[in-house]
């Protein structure tokens, strides 16, 4: 198939920023920043883990949640107790109901007002994989008050038992704590999608300490065209200045493939949402995770989706889709980069998720990762945790499909980027 120029629109093209690569190591690579070239196994003890997601403890641990399966089995964890050097440990009595898991389970810390010590929050949504098991619909919470050693029991909310239709999908892909008049209050906003890509919000509060959750509503019935044409889905939400300031941006992943990721904005507390904007190619991708790193710069990785007919027609070039994916990846740049559309200042490949065949990390990758659980340490150094193929085999010989991690220093990227230049592996 030859792509051409005219196949292609709705945001599509490449980046032009510099691509850090942390899939191979360079020659000559100064010995301190040889550790990002590196990834630390978080658990391959079955042939297929997928899809975590990670909590800062306040002792310093991390608590990274995941399936044991493709998007949904049973919800199982793993600890650090050094900073994502290490996973030796898990949650003892974790609930019972975790093992009927029908989701990718998110994890969340809620921060009170009022005095109430902070509560951890697992969710999961309920979707129907068609496996003759159907549905319950709505999503499961379980709750944490003494930082993760344990947890409640799932919670149904918004169930066909109740008289609900909601078929929820990655439930809930952000949660955003709410201001009223320019302050932090104890409402959250939770978003999740359902089979026809219709987007809902829901807000969570507590009566005498028990949940409560809004009727989920959807938030862009003004741009249904859009988000139906582009499937819009997976959404994260962004605060502005270092998740302190006064406005919401969300970032979509488009599951249609033919639209880039789309950008929306929010002054009102997610009220209302400006028209969308395509994200830049250097942020094109799937399941977007965000969070400032401690110098003021925004950190989001995600599975990409390259959709550039130049770099399809040079890497792909018989292939039958209309996009390939580099893998998993990392962005940097600014919240004021996302106000004003600017491609950001790196793009990174954080290790190499290898497709079938392949024997060396390449452009190309296996595009099952992503769905990132991501930390950052007391010190500023960022634990960021995927899934995907790196190496390992299953015993009839397939590639596994394993949870790992990876540690980045900011500081150590802006070190090897000048580097690389230097090297002329990178040439601006």
């Amino acid at each position: 198939m030859k792509f051409s120029e005219e196949l292609f629109s709705h945001g599509a093209g490449d980046y032009s920023i510099p691509r850090i690569a942390l899939d191979k190591e360079p020659a000559d690579c100064p010995a301190d920043l040889k550790y990002l070239f590196t990834h630390q196994v978080v658990d391959d003890s079955l042939d297929y883990l997928g899809h975590p997601d990670s909590v800062l403890l306040k002792n310093g641990d991390i608590l990274t949640v995941y399936p044991q399966g493709h998007g949904k089995g049973a919800v199982v964890s793993k600890i650090s107790h050094d900073g994502g050097l290490t996973y030796p440990d898990y949650i003892r009595n974790a609930p019972l109901s975790w093992k009927n898991s029908r989701e990718t389970p998110t994890v969340y810390r809620l921060e009170f007002s009022d005095g109430t010590p902070d509560k951890l929050l697992l969710v999961c949504g309920n979707p129907d994989w068609n496996d003759g098991k159907g549905s319950e619909g709505g999503f499961c919470c379980s709750l944490s008050d003494d930082e993760g050693k344990s947890f409640s029991e799932f919670k149904r909310f918004y169930g066909k038992d109740e008289g609900f239709d909601f078929i929820t999908i990655v439930a809930l892909a952000s949660l955003t704590r709410l201001k009223v008049n320019g302050k932090f209050t104890d409402k959250w906003m939770g978003l999740f999608h359902t089979p026809d890509f219709i987007n809902y919000k829901t807000v969570l509060t507590f009566e005498n300490g028990e949940m409560k959750w809004s009727l989920p509503v959807p938030y862009l019935s003004e741009y249904r065209e859009i988000e139906k044409a582009a499937n819009i889905c997976e959404v994260e939400c962004i605060r502005s200045d270092r998740g302190n300031g006064d406005e919401l941006c969300l970032i979509t992943r488009s599951n249609s493939k033919t639209y880039n990721s789309l950008l929306f904005f929010s002054s009102d507390e997610g009220e209302t949402w400006s028209a969308p904007v395509y994200a830049p190619a250097s942020l094109n991708g799937e399941r977007h995770k965000a969070d400032y790193l401690p110098d003021g710069r925004l950190y989001i990785d995600f599975r990409s989706i390259e959709r550039d007919y130049n770099k399809l027609n040079k890497y792909v070039p018989d292939s039958n889709k209309n996009w390939f994916s580099e893998g998993w990846c990392g962005w940097i740049g600014t919240f004021d980069d996302l106000k004003n559309n600017r491609e950001g200042q790196y793009r990174i490949k954080l290790a190499h998720t290898y497709s079938d065949g392949q024997t060396e990390p390449g452009i190309t990758a296996d595009a099952d990762t992503g769905y990132c659980g991501h930390v950052i340490l007391p010190d500023g150094t960022l634990v960021t945790a995927t899934y995907g193929k790196f190496g390992e085999r299953n015993a009839d010989g397939s590639l596994k499909t394993y949870v790992v991690s990876k540690r980045i220093r900011v500081e150590d990227i802006d070190r090897l980027f000048r580097f690389l230049k230097s090297s002329g592996v990178i040439n601006e």
